[in-house]
């Protein structure tokens, strides 16, 4: 029943504050560390894979990094919250702006969200943060949901980008795999994003580069 209600409430204020969904599907998001990798950022009407193998490995400040993105390019970004762990006071408000932070508790939640947000079709990034939730709720997502989404995001305006920390999206057209073992002075530095390392695979390589 809760779910429901937060779906309904999502409905309603996507209603209200978007009215004139974007109409053009295909291109890609810019996003400069990724850029040469990629060929070019996150590609629109496909579902990108990033997997942090651990605690420490740049998810968090990832997703900061493509706020700042969606600030500098004026666009919106959907945040799907799988755990509700997002720490919203280390943004600024300028970038919040551009922010639909959809909080969940489980990852049934959170595909659910993902699905309404897919359909909506009024952001050109969604991102599903399923980073911290326990690998026992990831395996209770039929691969079949994986798939719907991927049909979803096909025709839309769309990059969407799951993020977990196991590979599991088997629809997923690119896979990155982060491999950072941040500390606190590392986090100090100027322009940390710069120093995020990772390896950009194709679904069909990625098993035995993680096995």
């Amino acid at each position: 029943m809760a779910a429901s209600r937060q779906i309904i409430d999502l409905r309603n204020l996507l209603a209200e504050r978007f009215q004139n969904p974007p109409a053009v599907a295909g291109g890609q998001i810019r996003i400069p560390f990724l850029e040469r990798a990629t060929d070019g950022g996150l590609r629109k009407g496909a579902i990108t894979e990033i997997i942090s193998t651990n605690a420490s490995a740049g998810s968090a400040l990832l997703i900061h990094s493509l706020l700042q993105i969606a600030q500098r390019d004026r666009f919106f970004l959907a945040l799907i919250d799988g755990r509700d762990s997002f720490d919203v006071q280390s943004v600024d408000t300028g970038t919040l702006q551009h922010l639909l932070w959809v909080r969940c508790e489980k990852a049934t939640e959170a595909i659910k969200a993902a699905d309404f947000l897919l359909r909506d079709g009024n952001f050109p990034l969604v991102i599903l943060d399923l980073v911290l939730n326990p690998a026992e709720e990831l395996r209770r997502i039929p691969a079949t949901s994986w798939y719907r989404l991927q049909r979803l995001v096909e025709p839309a305006p769309t990059a969407f980008v799951v993020m977990s920390r196991h590979n599991m999206v088997a629809s997923a057209r690119t896979k990155i795999v982060l491999e950072n073992r941040w500390t606190l002075p590392d986090l100090s530095r100027d322009n940390p994003s710069a120093q995020l390392h990772f390896k950009v695979r194709r679904a069909k390589t990625i098993a035995s580069a993680l096995g």
